[in-house]
């Protein structure tokens, strides 16, 4: 059930609240924008149905998301799946939008040589569109020197033959809604680990890795950081904490680290997950660490449970932007006048994944609808731009 305070501050389901709410499945293919707010409220996946949604919070969004349904190799006859994928962009989009537009095209060929989905196919791929990415910064560092600071967290889910596999580099979030039949109740599932200084098992991991360097993460403001600096411990691009070649003029000093290094800081290896998925599984919730900021992972399975599946994705972008008003001791519809850029001193960029799991296509190796493939945020202000 929900918490009364967030009932509280959510009108119910059955009443029309969220922007735009006339929209159905029939919306256009690629989402519609209103304002500063994205969404594609329905879809058909291959195990099922989906929602997106992207509220922009930053001048430029630094947000970028996919889903794609259908074969997952490069070969008509390969493994049929679908593949979401949450890029949350740190020092702008630059990273987000590459990882956007090459990591998926990784996953296929290396499903294609490996001759099927597998965690070392996503662990091959996350790592090739790092090394790419970093071989753009290196080419354009005398031109571009900032690119070496810009980086993002990328998490990866595909439902594939009847399997689950999550990839996460970073603190960005994907839950599991699954039905506990002992007490007729939907249940929060976590099914990945936020790479964050915040979180102690993280400051151990960063000092068993760096012994020598008593540094390495440091409270800052009352906050944790990696070298001071950043709080995530693996992302793909933040290139001058990977390579010392980086650390040095035209780099700004403000991202410079004061002492040498001679392996990565941060590392863009995913953590993986793979699990069979059971008639018990209902839906995933993929979102950037926006979302979490303000909504408890079993609030967001409680209104994704209880709510229309249609717009489902804009409905949990709504509660936790009224949590984040709420928290200004604001009204709700004065944030929604509030511009991009001072936005994001009242909440991050949000992106949100509903994938609704239905058991009786998960275990079909072959699908006969039509593919998908969507961009989350494409046509929002800001979007896509350098």
């Amino acid at each position: 059930m929900l918490s009364g305070s967030l009932m509280r501050m959510m009108p119910p389901c059955w009443r029309p609240s969220v922007e735009g709410e006339d929209s159905s499945r029939g919306d256009d293919a690629n989402g519609r924008v209103d304002g500063l707010l994205w969404y594609k409220d329905l879809g058909d996946h291959v195990t099922g149905e989906f929602s997106m949604a992207v509220i922009q919070a930053n001048n430029l969004l630094e947000d970028h998301s996919q889903l794609e349904s259908g074969p997952l190799s490069l070969y008509e006859s390969g493994p049929h799946g679908t593949f979401v994928g949450i890029y949350d962009g740190h020092g702008g989009p630059a990273t987000a939008r590459f990882i956007n537009e090459h990591l998926f095209g990784y996953i296929k060929k290396f499903t294609t040589e490996n001759g099927g989905m597998s965690a070392d196919v996503i662990n091959k791929a996350f790592l090739a569109t790092e090394e790419d990415f970093l071989a753009l910064v290196r080419k354009q560092w005398l031109n571009d020197p900032h690119m070496a600071s810009v980086g993002s967290c990328c998490l990866v889910g595909i439902v594939c033959s009847g399997m689950l596999y999550i990839a996460n580099a970073g603190d960005s979030r994907v839950v599991l809604g699954r039905l506990d039949k002992t007490y007729k109740e939907v249940k929060a599932v976590p099914l990945s680990s936020e790479h964050n200084a915040s979180v102690e098992s993280v400051r151990e991991e960063l000092r068993s890795l760096h012994p020598t360097d008593p540094q390495i993460v440091v409270l800052k403001h009352t906050v944790w950081r990696v070298k001071g600096i950043i709080q995530i411990s693996r992302s793909i691009g933040d290139a001058y904490l990977k390579s010392a070649e980086f650390n040095r003029d035209p780099l700004l000093p403000k991202f410079r680290v004061p002492e040498p290094f001679d392996k990565p800081i941060l590392s863009a290896e995913p953590e993986t997950l793979v699990q069979k998925l059971d008639p018990e599984d209902q839906f995933l919730i993929f979102a950037s660490d926006g979302l979490w900021e303000h909504l408890s992972s079993q609030e967001a399975v409680d209104i994704v449970n209880t709510c229309p599946r249609n717009g489902i994705a804009r409905k949990l972008v709504k509660a936790a932007l009224r949590v984040a008003s709420k928290k200004r001791e604001m009204r709700y519809s004065d944030l929604k006048k509030i511009d991009r850029g001072v936005r994001r001193h009242f909440h991050d960029d949000i992106t949100v994944i509903v994938l609704f799991l239905d058991f009786h296509l998960i275990s079909q190796s072959y699908w006969q609808g039509p593919l998908v493939s969507i961009r989350g945020g494409v046509g929002v202000s800001g979007h896509g731009i350098c």
